[in-house]
């Protein structure tokens, strides 16, 4: 702690990296006050006791949103049609043979697909804010039900994503760390008083023990550390540069290695299911009390078995194919052996990228199984601590305890570039 407190001191004695700090605190301050901001024509009590009686899958997205979802505010959407818009460009990209070309081109082919993500994410925004308001509407929980409160709920959600989408390129762009999920860290985060305090009122009605309460937080602390040790872990491949000799000057002849993560790709394979499983299920609650509707909820609901194992596959394969669109072998193969370099042992071309596709899919179904895990925890810690309600799973965890370990990084690489004297010894 003691480390931290001395590492920020180091991060305000600079000034520019103070006001990168205190531009990402006050975008991070706009969020929090938007979502506190209700969207006009809602009934908002009689919309917190449906998300009482709607199980985890509303839940869950409450605490993503960090509140604004139960509130039903501005922000209600949250930043998740832009993670989904994003995922599905990085998809297409590999489709799509002009993607593919800009995505090559450096800079400039990389605005223009930012651009056309910022489209497809208020197009995203616009198509699920009308089924919300649909929703809405079917639940019985709008004022005035008409034409006018249908667009306005749809306008005033699109437009609080499309300026969450914003304030989270201004972070990224002008302060430290990744501004889309810090805006998720900071949802997430803020819960954590309210779900403290729903504990503590649990254990003084004896709706739960001390004994519960005591493995939760056992639980907590043993996921945290695998969380960390899976986000740090990584397969260094040794690779050998041979010496080259260029006029006087002798270049290479050392020793290097290429570091190939467990988890490459982070949360977005469990954002990508849930995103995925999350649409039938709304659009089985739309159509309630047809009987495919219930069907569909009584035996493929959030917290049915056939959901959690459809889960879990669902992560394992969207994380093998998501792996496989941002780590090339043939390319990393071809890297090597443009700058003279060589795995020992295995000859260079496409033995090398064989070597690197097997050794890639073996820490791959470790990093998939792990995120799996994590995703479907808290089925077993209800089962474990007879705690209802605990949004606050697996999935949280791992948001926060990564985008913690990435800003730290960042602050860190700042204060060393500046010789000071970083969190880190």
């Amino acid at each position: 702690m003691a480390q931290l407190l001395d590492g920020l001191k180091g991060a305000f004695k600079v000034s520019e990296l103070r006001t990168k700090l205190l531009f990402t605190l006050s975008m991070i301050f706009i969020f929090r006050v938007g979502a506190h901001i209700p969207v006009p024509g809602v009934d908002v009590d009689a919309f917190r006791e449906l998300i009482g009686t709607a199980g985890i899958i509303l839940g869950f997205f409450d605490v993503i949103s960090g509140g604004a979802f139960k509130s039903f505010s501005v922000f209600a959407m949250s930043i998740i049609p832009y993670i989904n818009a994003s995922i599905i460009m990085q998809l297409l990209t590999v489709v799509i043979p002009h993607l593919e070309r800009l995505a090559k081109e450096g800079e400039e082919g990389r605005k223009k697909i930012t651009q056309y993500t910022r489209y497809f994410t208020v197009m995203l925004a616009f198509l699920q804010a009308i089924g919300m308001s649909v929703m809405m509407g079917n639940y019985g929980v709008l004022h005035n039900p008409g034409f006018i409160s249908y667009a306005v709920i749809v306008f005033t959600l699109t437009a609080g994503t499309t300026l969450l989408m914003w304030i989270g390129e201004q972070i990224t762009e002008r302060g430290i760390g990744n501004g889309i999920s810090l805006l998720i860290f900071a949802g997430i985060v803020s819960r954590l008083p309210s779900g403290i305090q729903n504990l503590y009122l649990q254990l003084e009605a004896g709706t739960i023990n001390v004994l519960s309460l005591l493995i939760l937080v056992v639980i907590g602390a043993l996921v945290i550390a695998a969380v960390v040790a899976v986000q740090e872990g990584q397969r260094r491949i040794p690779v050998q540069y041979a010496k080259r000799v260029v006029g006087r000057r002798v270049y290479g002849g050392q020793t290097t290695h290429l570091p190939l993560k467990v988890n490459q790709a982070g949360v977005i394979p469990v954002i990508f299911a849930s995103s995925l499983l999350m649409f039938p299920e709304q659009i089985a609650r739309w159509f309630q009390g047809s009987a495919i509707a219930e069907f569909y909820v009584n035996y493929f609901g959030w917290n049915s078995p056939a959901h959690t194992l459809v889960y879990a596959l669902l992560i394992i394969g969207f994380t093998y194919f998501y792996t496989a669109v941002i780590m090339n072998p043939v390319d990393m193969a071809d890297n090597i052996k443009k700058y003279g370099g060589f795995i020992p042992g295995i000859r260079p071309g496409r033995p090398t990228a064989e070597y690197i596709s097997r050794v890639m899919s073996r820490i791959t179904l470790a990093g998939a199984v792990f995120l799996a895990l994590i995703a479907i925890l808290p089925n077993f810690v209800l089962l474990a601590t007879r705690i209802p309600n605990i949004y606050f799973g697996g999935t949280a965890l791992l948001i926060v305890v990564g985008v913690a370990l990435d800003t730290m990084k960042q602050i860190e690489s700042q204060l060393l570039m500046r010789s000071y004297q970083g969190f880190i010894k």
